[in-house]
């Protein structure tokens, strides 16, 4: 296995495939209803659906920044952190899309990846101040830290 190999394998693995370490990203909200996903533990505190765009929005980043695409293709206004639940945002099938959201940029930071040339794993993209890998190694982390947000979430809702 080369290094490319390895992280498609990290990227996998934090996403949707099966590990060793448990629940991946796509396996910690497989199920969740709408009301699930926008319940919040706090009214300050984001919610599982707010955790799930946020996710997607950072695999958009990645990829766009991978290809030096421009920025503002997002189908959501807002960066980082966009706000679900209440204000017209209430519906089971916003819930849905938003999910599907979520596999969509996967697959496609995933295509984007696996189009790298090893050399280009150790350069740093335009607009980043890291590596190419350290980006790619990032994002896993980033799947697999929100994942174990999400289970804790799911627990406190069901004592809630």
């Amino acid at each position: 296995m080369d290094r490319l190999d390895i992280i498609l394998k990290a990227i996998d693995e934090a996403f949707d495939r099966k590990s060793w370490h448990g629940t991946n990203l796509r396996g910690s909200i497989r199920g969740l209803n709408f009301e699930e996903a926008s319940w919040r533990p706090h009214p300050t505190r984001h919610n599982i659906w707010e955790i799930v765009l946020h996710a997607a929005y950072w695999k958009y980043t990645v990829r766009r920044r991978l290809l030096n695409e421009p920025r503002g293709s997002f189908p959501h206004k807002g960066s980082n952190w966009i706000k679900r639940a209440g204000e017209g945002i209430n519906s089971a099938a916003q819930w849905n899309s938003d999910v599907k959201l979520l596999v969509s940029c996967h697959r496609s930071l995933r295509e984007a990846i696996a189009l790298l040339s090893p050399d280009q794993l150790d350069a740093t993209p335009a607009k980043s101040k890291v590596s190419t890998i350290s980006i790619l190694t990032g994002i896993a982390a980033h799947d697999l830290y929100h994942a174990g947000q999400i289970q804790l979430l799911k627990r406190l809702y069901a004592c809630r």
